[in-house]
C-alpha cells in the first residue's frame, strides 16, 4: 500500500513537459499503472537496447521487479539522490523511453549524472534530443545543479551527437568505466554546466520553448498518464 500511495494519491506526480505541438513530450515519474506499457516497449527493444544496457537480470520484466524498481525510486527522491521520468507522447500517451538524473551530489559538487534509453520503435525521431533540453531546464532551474553528466560508448555515435546537440562538452575517456552487456568497456566523459545555458558559442543554448514546464499534480485517472498521454544506463 505505501508504494501505491508514493506514487499515486498521496504526494503530487511531477511532470515535465518538453517540446511543442505533435512532438510534445510529457516526462513523468514511473508509475504503477505504466509496467504493461513499460514491459512490452522494453522486450520488443531488448535487442536495440543490451549493446548499450547492463545485462538484463532473469526477472527483468516481472510485476515484482518492476515494484521493486518503484520501491527504489520512491526512496531516491525521497532522499534527493535520483529523479526517474518515463517519456510519452502528449499527444496519445504512448510510452516512448525514459530519463533519469541519478547520483544527485550536493554540497560543493550540485552535480547529477544524466542517463537514458529510447524504445526501439520511437528512436531517430528527436524525442530524446527534447526530453534532454526538459531535463536540464529541470537540473539547473528546479533542482539548482551546477553541473550535469553523462558517459557513452566510443562507437555509440548517436549518443554523443544527442549530448553535443545539447550543449555538452567532452572532457574525457574512462578506462573500463562500465559493465555493459556483460563487458568492462570503456567510456566517453560528457558533461554540461548550468552556466554553459548563457554560452552561444560552441553550445546549444536551452531556449525559453524548450525549458522543462515543472507542474505538481496528480493525475485526475490513476489509470492514465498524466496531462494525456533509463539509457538509465550511462
Amino acid at each position: 500500500m505505501s508504494l501505491f500511495r508514493a506514487f499515486s494519491g498521496s504526494e503530487p506526480v511531477r511532470t515535465l513537459i518538453a517540446g511543442e505541438g505533435e512532438n510534445a513530450l510529457m516526462l513523468r515519474q514511473p508509475q504503477p499503472q505504466d509496467h504493461a506499457q513499460w514491459a512490452a516497449l522494453r522486450e520488443a527493444s531488448h535487442a536495440f537496447l543490451q549493446p548499450w544496457e547492463p545485462l538484463w537480470a532473469g526477472d527483468e520484466l516481472s510485476r515484482a521487479s518492476y515494484r521493486r524498481r518503484l520501491r527504489r525510486y520512491a526512496r531516491e527522491m525521497r532522499e534527493d539522490r535520483a529523479y526517474p521520468f518515463f517519456l510519452f507522447r502528449l499527444a496519445d500517451g504512448v510510452l516512448v523511453g525514459g530519463a533519469t538524473l541519478s547520483n544527485i551530489r550536493r554540497g560543493v559538487a550540485q552535480a547529477a549524472s544524466l542517463g537514458y534509453w529510447m524504445g526501439a520503435p520511437h528512436a531517430g525521431r528527436g524525442h530524446m534530443s527534447r526530453a534532454v533540453q526538459a531535463l536540464l531546464g529541470f537540473a539547473f532551474s528546479e533542482l539548482s545543479l551546477h553541473r550535469v553528466e553523462a558517459a557513452c560508448l566510443p562507437h555509440n555515435v548517436a549518443s554523443q551527437r544527442l549530448l553535443e546537440k545539447a550543449g555538452f562538452c567532452r572532457e574525457g575517456y574512462a578506462r573500463r568505466y562500465l559493465r555493459i552487456a556483460g563487458e568492462w568497456q570503456d567510456h566517453l566523459l560528457f558533461a554540461r554546466l548550468a552556466s554553459d545555458t548563457a554560452a552561444p558559442q560552441g553550445l546549444a543554448t536551452i531556449s525559453a520553448a524548450s525549458v522543462a514546464v515543472w507542474q505538481a499534480q496528480v493525475p485526475a485517472d490513476p489509470g492514465a498518464p498524466a496531462g494525456a498521454g533509463e539509457k538509465e544506463i550511462l
